[in-house]
């Protein structure tokens, strides 16, 4: 389980970038580069990581489902991801 205080920072940012995004592209099609680095550092898309709904985990990401790989694992293998099932040949 990540901290509670990293996933906050994930939604904080989420909020901060959804905030600022009309905005920046207004500056960025105007051209206005000194008033995009006037911008919060955290209202960068870039800034943003994808994380587990449920863990938190950063790393092994699957974007498919917002899930981790082994969230993802432990929910199919329980049948909770409807049209996912085993491999077997």
């Amino acid at each position: 389980m990540a901290k509670e205080s990293m996933k906050a920072r994930e939604v904080k940012r989420a909020k901060l970038v959804a905030k600022y995004a009309a905005k920046r592209a207004a500056l960025k099609e105007a051209g206005d580069y000194e008033g995009l680095q006037k911008l919060p550092k955290n209202a960068s898309p870039v800034r943003l990581h994808n994380r587990c709904k449920i863990t938190g985990r950063p790393k092994g990401y699957m974007r498919q489902f917002g899930l981790s790989r082994i969230q993802f694992r432990e929910m199919a293998s329980s049948g909770l991801i409807p049209g996912v099932k085993k491999a077997s040949w």
